[in-house]
């Protein structure tokens, strides 16, 4: 039981040191600044952060919540995303035992954050990250050479389709962006669980969005690409056993 402990909270650790650098994504992406190079710093007063400022979570808590040097509140986005990601580490790790499968599905939910607060707030996902989502999936193919027709069909089943409503449309029926994130997972996915996760995203796309319409100020004007990053995530874990139990149900 302690080895067990260990081992989950070993890779917790690993999971908020990444969502610290995720937060670092989801600022700077948008702004179109460098993520590797520039130092963080303080959005207020530009205090550049010392190594100790920037301990996953601990750093937030120990400050207040607050820059050490001019006292401005930090967002609460960045423990939390922390700590999202690292609880997300666990449960996949926990789905997925040891193995690079694990390893890709780790990595493929921290850019799911990343794309998803950036949609969200600026709908539109960064093609950089879709770009990484399809670096996994080629990582994926590799592994499961053996089967790579099935990953082939899940890239160009989904966005096919996708690409379609975006030429019958003219573009309002459905973002590039999102068209580009369903070839991505289809490639790591295949064409079965790719399905799913579309069908899921889209499911809780028009279910969470018209709630919020109903009770806040929400426009019309829907982010897909969180929902469907839920629908991926869920689809990557799950998805064999909900597509089995589905199955299952129309057997004789």
């Amino acid at each position: 039981m302690l080895v067990t402990v260990l081992f989950y909270l070993t890779v917790f650790i690993y999971g908020i040191i990444i969502g610290s650098f995720l937060n670092v994504c989801i600022y700077r992406l948008p702004l179109q600044e460098n993520i590797v190079t520039t130092r963080s710093h303080c959005m207020k007063c530009g205090y550049q952060l010392r190594w100790y400022d920037l301990v996953p979570l601990f750093s937030y808590l120990l400050l207040g919540g607050r820059c050490r040097k001019c006292k401005e509140k930090i967002s609460v986005q960045y423990p939390l995303i922390e700590a999202l990601n690292g609880f997300l580490y666990v449960i996949v790790v926990a789905a997925c035992g040891v193995s690079i499968e694990a390893l890709l599905y780790c990595l493929l939910v921290s850019a799911l954050i990343v794309l998803s607060v950036i949609d969200f707030r600026t709908y539109e996902i960064p093609v950089g990250i879709n770009y990484f989502i399809a670096v996994l999936g080629v990582a994926r193919v590799a592994t499961d050479y053996t089967n790579w027709l099935q990953y082939l069909i899940g890239m160009i089943c989904v966005s096919g389709f996708l690409l379609l409503v975006y030429w019958i449309t003219k573009g309002r029926g459905i973002g590039g962006g999102d068209i580009k994130l369903m070839a991505a997972s289809g490639l790591l996915l295949g064409w079965q669980l790719n399905i799913l996760a579309f069908v899921l995203g889209c499911i809780l796309g028009s279910v969470i969005h018209l709630i919020r319409m109903r009770f806040s100020e929400e426009g019309n004007v829907l982010a897909l690409g969180p929902y469907l990053a839920v629908g991926i995530a869920i689809s990557a874990l799950w998805g064999t056993d909900l597509i089995g139990w589905y199955l299952s149900l129309y057997a004789l």
